[in-house]
């Protein structure tokens, strides 16, 4: 043990002391109590070590895992990513597939960065808490890998055992799930997305050697995240009930998995997917009994600390994000934000796709829109989900390009990468990108406020008033919730210059606050009370953007205290919580003390945002009115011409 961080007694203290006279390999540093023992050339120094508490949040996205190394206070000390693997199909454009062997890898080397950079012992870390994209993972019964590769390995061991949330593999076992009728749709908007689990589940099944089949185990990714860190199998509550169809106060439905061909999970008392006899997990209770001592030593931490239940990536962003305080005009809100203004806040968590969530204490119906889940997060409360597939893909894009002008990957940014790249004044742009040694973003920023001048209009608004963008190039998925739906774009011109690059560009981002507007409409049409949106996610660093929410909207927005971090620190929420509530009896922690709980830690963790008002003109909210009825009439139209064109090809 001498390569490693070493603690003990005093006996064996004196002992190491010894050996450390003569031996090589004796160990950098070693712990007793608050003291920290420094190697020297040929003895050992002594300081203390600082009392301080950390939590660790490790955060799972589309493309990368990143550790951060929080304080008590929400404070990030250290924080590194890592890039995961995704592998994808030359011959099928609806394959994303990963490997947990890969994203265990990067999360360990996180891990360890952050311990590296920030030098805090790894005793001074109290809990950890794991956020993910809700992505189907699949092992056997001893966790090994399970490869889900359409052809002869699929069913066999192998690294590539997650199908990534957004493959669009399972169109069909989602047709057949939505034509049941099942109880299990009224929690889903009506309409079950071929980008959850159990359509994923069920593809598998319908390919995959019956043998095979019944060895697996699934996992929505959070869940294998806390599996493989515990060695427990304790669902959460937020995966399976908002991405596997558990059903709130009834569980499991046996007539659903039994009339879609997956009786043999029923038959199996679930032990497949978990949550056999209602045992599941609300945000942030601990896990098993901690870090089991493999994943303790996979990520250089103590064995037992406490493990928080996870979350879905987008929940972590909400846990980070609506118990924040704001600024207005430089001066902070006096009001400390309590549980029950949650429901007025909704939450916009900008990622690869963007999810938009809210709670409420009774549930709430709304077509189109996923949920209502009961106990994702708090005991009692309800949470609604929106999002918008592709268009959170732009933001991975529009970061890239504050950043420097390069060319972007097509995962990160399926919608602007196409409207850029394929314009003839593409080149162009990063040509100037380079001379004039700016981000393409400032370059089209510049451009469109230079043709703002020229033509002597007031806003921006009025430079596209008579371009139209509905963004759904990937799908719809609220709230219409149609895979079907298509992008498209009115108003083209033999125009090919960097303007007219730049007002498509500027369409783009429109398009996506009138989206984000049919989303709060859809929610509070029926029931629901929005009255402000709490951002994170790279959307939040382009400020025009910000400033369209809230003009299209008619509501204020508030930005984080930084863009990348509340998804995170939502994460190391959980840490601290399972903390508070390690060694307390099972059952001991009631839903209110949790509740309290974990709300008091949302609010010391999370630092203030800033507040962004609605100020539009009297002219531009017309426009944008205006804009928005054309919004809504695109779906309708595409919806016609669809069945006109369908009904013509049966004649």
């Amino acid at each position: 043990e001498q390569s490693r961080d070493w603690r003990g007694d005093r006996n064996d203290l004196l002992s190491l002391q010894v050996q450390a006279t003569t031996s090589e390999t004796r160990p950098a540093c070693f712990y007793l109590g608050q003291y920290v023992f420094h190697r020297g050339s040929h003895d050992f120094c002594i300081s203390t070590m600082s009392p301080e508490s950390y939590y660790l949040g490790i955060d799972v996205g589309t493309g990368s895992a990143r550790a951060s190394l929080v304080k008590n206070d929400g404070a990030i000390v250290a924080s590194s990513t890592h890039d995961t693997i995704t592998y994808r199909d030359p011959e099928d454009h609806r394959i994303f597939e990963q490997s947990t062997s890969n994203i265990w890898s990067s999360i360990s080397a996180a891990v360890k960065a952050c311990l590296s950079e920030s030098k805090v012992p790894p005793f001074s870390v109290k809990g950890l808490g794991f956020d993910a994209t809700c992505s189907l993972a699949v092992t056997d019964f001893a966790g090994e890998p399970i490869v889900i590769t359409r052809g002869d390995q699929l069913g066999q061991f192998g690294d590539r055992n997650v199908i990534l949330w957004a493959d669009h593999r399972a169109e069909q076992e989602a047709d057949l799930i939505n034509s049941t009728g099942s109880v299990v749709l009224d929690y889903v908007g009506g309409t079950m997305s071929l980008e959850m689990e159990i359509p994923k589940i069920l593809w598998l099944k319908n390919h995959m050697d019956p043998t095979l089949f019944s060895r697996c185990q699934f996992f929505d990714l959070p869940d294998f995240l806390t599996y493989r860190a515990t060695s427990n199998v304790t669902r959460s509550s937020c995966s399976l009930t908002c991405k596997c169809s558990y059903v709130p106060k009834n569980g499991w439905q046996a007539d659903f998995f039994e009339s879609i061909g997956l009786g043999e999970i029923v038959n199996g008392g679930y032990k497949q997917i978990g949550a056999e006899g209602g045992n599941l997990l609300t945000a942030g209770l601990p896990v098993g009994k901690g870090l089991s001592k493999q994943a303790a030593e996979d990520l250089g931490l103590v064995e037992g600390t406490p493990v928080g239940s996870g979350l879905i990536d987008a929940y972590a962003g909400w846990l980070g994000t609506v118990a924040a305080r704001y600024t207005e005009n430089g001066k902070l809100s006096d009001a400390m934000p309590m549980l029950q203004e949650s429901q007025h806040r909704l939450a916009a968590v900008a990622g690869t796709s963007t999810c938009y969530l809210v709670q409420s204490p009774d549930a709430i119906f709304v077509n189109g829109v996923w949920g209502p889940y009961r106990d994702a997060i708090f005991q009692g409360w309800w949470m609604n989900e929106g999002g918008q597939s592709s268009t959170g893909q732009v933001t991975t894009f529009i970061i890239s390009i504050f950043l420097f002008p390069i060319e972007p990957t097509p995962l990160l940014s399926q919608l602007i990468n196409f409207i850029l790249t394929t314009h003839p004044a593409y080149p162009l742009l990063v040509e100037l990108g380079k001379e004039q040694q700016k981000n393409i973003h400032k370059v089209l920023e510049e451009t469109l406020e230079k043709l703002r001048v020229e033509r002597k209009v007031e806003t921006l608004t009025e430079l596209t008033k008579d371009l139209h963008m509905y963004p759904d190039f990937h799908g719809n998925r609220s709230p219409i919730a149609d895979p079907r739906m298509r992008g498209s774009l009115t108003g083209l011109t033999l125009d090919t210059s960097l303007p007219a690059l730049a007002l498509q560009y500027s369409l783009t981002l429109e398009s996506i606050a009138l989206q984000t507007r049919h989303i709060v409409s859809s929610l509070n049409a029926r029931g629901h009370t929005i009255t402000s949106i709490y951002m994170s996610g790279g959307q939040a660093k382009n400020l025009r953007l910000m400033q369209l929410f809230a003009d299209v909207c008619g509501l204020p927005v508030v930005l984080p205290y930084e863009h990348a971090g509340a998804v995170v620190r939502g994460a190391a929420m959980l840490g601290k919580f399972a903390a508070e509530a390690s060694g307390r009896a099972e059952g001991e922690l009631g839903a209110g003390e949790q509740s309290d709980s974990l709300w008091r830690i949302m609010v010391e963790m999370t630092p203030p945002g800033t507040l962004i008002k609605p100020a539009a003109s009297a002219r531009e909210k017309r426009l944008l009115e205006a804009k928005y009825k054309i919004f809504l009439e695109t779906i309708e139209i595409q919806r016609r011409w669809r069945k006109e064109m369908e009904e013509a090809s049966k004649q």
